[in-house]
């Protein structure tokens, strides 16, 4: 078979490259020719790649990443081509169970941000619990500028990070900001020198994977749920706490405090 015949495949179209680094799964958006923009395939590489870590028991933390300095450049516009209201209907449909992959599972997913996050690319940054960004990094929430709205959960995840007003402010203008401004919106959570990003976060994620992956889990569960009222945290409080002081993790926990030594969780 010659090499025009075949079909095309990895990079080419779009994929999610998986690496470890102990107790932290690293995925990387990997479609260079695109800036890592979501073409149906990567789309689907990125939700099996997450599937697999979050079942994954040696797995504590998440990272998500881009190859070749972008984390993403947003949807791949070259896949809009003739798509029908009842076709983009359920497309999204398929895109929201990434979405809730990234914010409903208990384990804590970190973005780590270079080069630009346009688009869906923002969106997905944003939904994920930190974010930490080059201090270069070119964020953008540009649907409007193809007649689109923000989708994959940004209309959630922005203005819960930055507020109403800011969030409209980078919706409607589509305006693009850096690491440091993120930083100050509260976009990002931490900014760190460029090239630096995937090393940040990855120390990043080493540091929560030492404490209880069950209370991080219910943690992640409550705060998904803001803004609740003041009733509905106690709630939350009294069942999550109840449930915490049966686990083995509260007494291994327990046990190093008081002999003065690092706890061992096993997230039981």
């Amino acid at each position: 078979m010659n090499a025009a015949s075949q079909t095309p495949s990895g990079a080419d179209i779009g994929e999610t490259l998986v690496e470890r680094d102990g107790p932290v799964t690293i995925l990387k958006l990997n479609y260079p020719k695109r800036r890592n923009a979501l073409s149906l395939p990567l789309r689907a590489s990125l939700i099996d790649a997450l599937t697999a870590a979050l079942a994954d028991d040696t797995c504590r933390v998440i990272v998500l990443t881009g190859e070749g300095g972008h984390f993403c450049s947003g949807g791949d516009i070259s896949s809009f081509e003739g798509i029908t209201p009842a076709a983009g209907r359920s497309r999204m449909r398929r895109a929201h169970g990434l979405i809730r992959l990234i914010t409903q599972s208990d384990k804590p997913v970190i973005a780590a941000v270079e080069g630009h996050a346009a688009g869906a690319g923002m969106c997905i940054a944003a939904d994920c619990d930190i974010v930490v960004s080059a201090a270069d990094a070119k964020f953008s929430c540009t649907f409007n500028k193809i007649g689109l709205l923000p989708d994959l959960g940004g209309l959630w995840s922005i203005p819960l990070r930055v507020g109403i007003g800011q969030a409209k402010k980078l919706m409607f203008t589509g305006r693009m900001i850096d690491g440091n401004q993120a930083l100050a919106l509260g976009l990002a959570d931490e900014v760190c020198e460029s090239g630096k990003a995937l090393e940040t976060a990855v120390a990043m994620g080493h540091e929560i994977a030492r404490v209880s992956p069950i209370s991080n889990g219910m943690v992640k569960a409550a705060l998904s749920q803001a803004p609740l009222s003041l009733e509905d945290v106690l709630a939350t409080e009294v069942n999550g706490q109840g449930l915490l002081y049966g686990t083995e993790d509260f007494q291994e926990g327990k046990k190093a405090f008081f002999e003065k030594r690092p706890p061992q969780f096993k997230g039981n």
